[in-house]
């Protein structure tokens, strides 16, 4: 199978539409169920994210924050509201974040708008922060957890995120450059290699656990592989899983109840 053929996961998934429609439906009727706390991280409308407190919050735990996906150009973050509930409902605190996106913006400016909101958020509640995302957003969780946070503004601490967890993310943008996803962002080699993850220098001492849907493109399984390889092989403590039954969208699907895996691994992740 083609590179464009592994990483269009709309055409590898014909129900996406409806899975898709699902995920708006519920994040409206979580957001109408327990309403956020909207708050700006920077000058653009998009620059936001929204804030579901739990109704018995884990003292002492950190404050998770969802990223969504959509390769850098499509969605925000009220598509996923609802994946805030099952964290909620197990004392735990979530920003779901927007961004803004390509081609008005490249991706190192995606990069840098998710360290804006997870600085933001620190200074908003003076907590650490652990960062999970789908896709793109499982990049930008990546991305986060490889910050040298001190050397971007000194005040902010070492620690500021030091675990996440990444859902059908991606760690290498090198192979998309010659996709069609490309369209848009205008990768070169250079800038997707900057833009990577997995080439990041400060990873020790972090933890990241990358999951993948069972029924994903090799791909994506590979990219979930590579990552836990030689991020491990660079002092992280990481894990890589596979969701069985689950594709590209109904691999988020248990972040919505307490009691799954997944939710139940993230909780841990935030309890330190």
């Amino acid at each position: 199978m083609s590179l464009e053929a592994e990483y269009n996961n709309r055409a590898l998934v014909p129900d996406h539409m409806d899975v898709m429609n699902g995920w708006r439906r519920d994040a409206a009727a979580y957001r109408s169920e327990a309403p956020p706390i909207s708050l700006s991280y920077g000058p653009t409308e998009r620059q936001m994210v929204d804030v579901f407190r739990s109704a018995s919050p884990v003292h002492g735990a950190s404050l998770a924050l969802f990223i969504h996906g959509g390769y850098w150009q499509a969605l925000d973050g009220s598509w996923f509201s609802h994946c805030a509930r099952g964290l909620n409902q197990s004392g735990i605190d979530v920003a779901v974040m927007t961004y803004d996106l390509s081609p008005t913006v490249r991706v190192g400016e995606i990069i840098l708008q998710a360290r804006q909101a997870a600085a933001m958020l620190l200074r908003q509640f003076g907590r650490t922060i652990v960062p999970f995302g789908h896709s793109a957003g499982g990049h930008l969780t990546a991305a986060l957890l490889s910050t040298d946070w001190q050397r971007i503004d000194p005040a902010l601490p070492a620690d500021l995120t030091m675990r996440g967890y990444s859902i059908s993310g991606l760690f290498d943008l090198v192979p998309l450059i010659g996709t069609s996803i490309n369209d848009k962002l205008g990768l070169d080699e250079a800038e997707a290699t900057q833009a990577s993850p997995l080439f990041a220098p400060t990873v020790a001492g972090r933890t990241l656990i990358s999951t993948v849907g069972e029924l994903e493109s090799s791909e994506f399984h590979r990219q979930s592989r590579l990552v836990t390889h030689v991020w491990g092989a660079h002092g992280a403590h990481t894990r890589s899983l596979s969701e069985a039954g689950k594709n590209h969208f109904t691999v988020l699907d248990d972040l919505a109840m307490p009691d799954t895996a997944m939710t139940q691994a993230l909780a841990e992740l935030c309890r330190g």
